[in-house]
């Protein structure tokens, strides 16, 4: 075999080494992830399973800071099989370059993605494996990142709503629209310590925040309490039903808001997360969104 038919043969890896322009990228892989899929343009395709193999690599861009071990921070492993396994539950396809180029443009979404290289091959269809192989960056797949399991809506409860005895029959209303559901809370009813220093006082009104996330936890088991971006996507994917603690996500973000108005949070989290709509219990003021529906619960 020539030098360009074996790294045509070789694993992805291979070729974005073969492709790269001499800069230094980090990578990162996933080797042999098989699935049963349906999927196939012939008739004795249809109805049947047949397993598919997918090998992916992505490059990345540095991070901008230090990592300091938040998964937060960089493109987690889950994050490349969540996107083979949301394609392939969208709708059945014919083809595997339709599937390809869905996955890798959901690759790509990813802000930290740069360049994928994806090869899915099929395993049942003889003594061999036919395949395709792509190569996509920005310029080649969309950018949005699409909606997992479909926009949620944001919903604040005030401390009233908490307390109140038909909490679960409230969120089951709720939950019965179908839409992923992110809760959000203010500071409990307990007297918070007064420092009298703003960046130690954030602080302060931040895990009274989380304090109260807490108890709403403990009034309905659906509620599974989640601080960063990773873990909300992956408690919506699973169909949990989200608290948030707010703590790590408006630390960690430079632009994030400054104040700890609870109301306020509740509408930045539901920029950040593209929500349909935030909703707000009790009488505080509804905050004005540009693009955001904002409604009394």
């Amino acid at each position: 075999m020539t030098t360009d038919v074996a790294s045509a043969f070789a694993h992805p890896l291979d070729r974005a080494m073969a492709l790269s322009d001499g800069t230094p990228r980090d990578r990162i892989s996933l080797r042999d992830h098989v699935v049963a899929v349906d999927i196939g343009a012939f008739q004795q395709e249809r109805g049947h399973r047949q397993r598919v193999r997918f090998n992916v690599v992505v490059e990345v861009r540095p991070a901008a800071s230090p990592l300091n071990d938040d998964v937060d921070r960089i493109l987690s492993y889950d994050r490349i099989t969540f996107a083979i396994a949301a394609e392939l539950a969208a709708e059945r396809l014919n083809l595997l370059e339709t599937l390809a180029d869905r996955v890798a443009a959901r690759i790509l979404a990813e802000p930290q993605a740069l360049r994928v290289f994806l090869r899915i091959e099929k395993l049942d269809v003889g003594p061999h494996a036919l395949g395709v192989e792509i190569v996509r960056d920005h310029q080649t797949a969309p950018l949005t990142r699409p909606p997992e399991g479909g926009h949620p809506v944001v919903v604040h409860l005030d401390n009233a709503a908490i307390r109140s005895p038909d909490l679960s029959a409230r969120l089951d209303v709720l939950q019965a629209e179908g839409a992923p559901l992110i809760l959000t809370v203010g500071q409990g009813d307990l007297a918070r310590p007064v420092t009298g220093h703003r960046p130690t006082q954030a602080r302060i009104d931040l895990l009274a925040i989380e304090q109260n996330a807490w108890v709403l936890a403990s009034r309905d088991p659906r509620c599974v309490v989640v601080a960063s971006r990773t873990e909300i996507d992956w408690a919506i994917r699973r169909g949990q039903m989200v608290v948030w603690a707010p703590s790590k996500l408006v630390l960690d973000t430079p632009d994030g808001p400054r104040g700890q108005d609870p109301v306020a949070l509740a509408m930045w989290l539901a920029e950040q997360v593209a929500a349909a709509e935030l909703r707000v219990a009790g009488d505080a003021p509804l905050p004005v969104g540009e693009t955001l529906r904002v409604r009394r619960l």
